[in-house]
């Protein structure tokens, strides 16, 4: 199996680039954000109607990815210096890597919007799940997917080095799972709708929460960035915050959602129906103990030694505390 020597050399990689000058922004009137596609958001109505440009004063330029990890590593050579909506075990894989990335919010709360879908043609599901020993499975390696993957394996008793584990991102998974070249996927956003028209999945999003799998993304940067930049970040942050409440309130759904849809590459209705599983906690939440104040920092660490136990990295830091940055959000809050 192949997972192992993958996903740590992906995590040596990082480490490697963080020399890398991350001292860009504001003087140079412009920012480069990353974020995905297929991955219908609030902050995609400010996004296409210039609103960031104009609160912050620069001009925002955005890039897609197709996972975190990727994400990640583009911070580090300082080619993007803020990731929207980036997997939790993507950064912390990063993070333990030697990376100094920051969580600065939590962008979204998800379940069943990222999940592992079993091939039909096998008539696996959670009953039979010891089955999959032997099978080809598409993980996008260092992304939520995976973690969530290892922690349903392990929920399952599946020794996952029995399994062959093949690094792919999630439109490949779906399509190789489409293909039948694989027998299941770990993906999220439109491969898994797409993979789930050839098979199911082995635990909903109400019985991985109940497990303590959880599933959020959070918005990150290079701490060397938000030290430099901190008003600008706020700024950042304010704006996405009042898109989520605006999003949240209701009143302005039939306004917002066919500019995310188009922004997403997705129609409107499968675009509404992905943010009906979505929860975008105010900057009040976030701040508080079940996020940002305190839980964050144990659940990246729970996340890590999930990953050194199934030997993906050699270690993890003795705490993700530092990896926390509330201090952007608070003043956000104030804005």
């Amino acid at each position: 199996m192949t997972m192992k020597k993958t996903l740590m050399g992906a995590a040596a990689s990082v480490a490697l680039l963080t020399g890398a000058t991350q001292a860009f922004a504001a003087g140079h009137g412009e920012i480069t954000v990353g974020y995905f596609l297929e991955w219908p958001m609030p902050f995609q109505y400010a996004k296409v109607n210039g609103t960031y440009d104009e609160e912050m004063g620069v001009t925002v330029n955005w890039v897609s990815f197709d996972t975190g990890t990727a994400m990640s590593a583009a911070m580090a050579s300082g080619d993007v210096q803020i990731s929207v909506s980036q997997g939790v075990p993507p950064f912390v894989i990063a993070a333990s890597a030697g990376q100094d990335l920051q969580v600065l919010d939590v962008a979204v709360s998800y379940a069943d919007n990222d999940n592992c879908v079993v091939a039909s043609i096998l008539e696996i599901d959670k009953d039979s799940a010891g089955e999959l020993e032997g099978k080809k499975v598409a993980v996008p390696l260092g992304t939520a997917a995976h973690y969530g993957f290892l922690r349903q394996m392990d929920h399952f008793g599946v020794d996952v080095a029995t399994l062959d584990v093949v690094d792919m991102a999630p439109p490949e998974g779906a399509a190789a799972l489409a293909q039948g070249s694989v027998d299941m996927m770990c993906g999220f956003g439109g491969s898994l709708r797409t993979a789930m028209e050839y098979g199911n999945v082995l635990l909903t999003g109400d019985e991985k929460t109940e497990l303590g799998i959880l599933v959020f993304d959070v918005t990150s940067a290079p701490a060397s960035f938000v030290a430099e930049n901190s008003d600008l970040v706020a700024k950042f942050l304010a704006v996405t915050a009042q898109a989520n409440a605006d999003w949240n309130a209701g009143t302005m759904v039939d306004e917002m959602l066919p500019v995310i849809a188009q922004d997403s590459g997705m129609d409107e209705q499968a675009a509404r129906d992905f943010m009906a599983t979505f929860t975008f906690p105010t900057i009040e939440e976030q701040l508080s103990q079940s996020w940002l104040g305190g839980n964050a920092a144990g659940f990246m660490q729970g996340v890590a030694q999930v990953f050194v136990d199934a030997g993906s990295i050699p270690s993890a830091l003795s705490s993700y505390e530092g990896a926390v940055n509330t201090g952007p959000l608070q003043a956000a809050a104030d804005m």
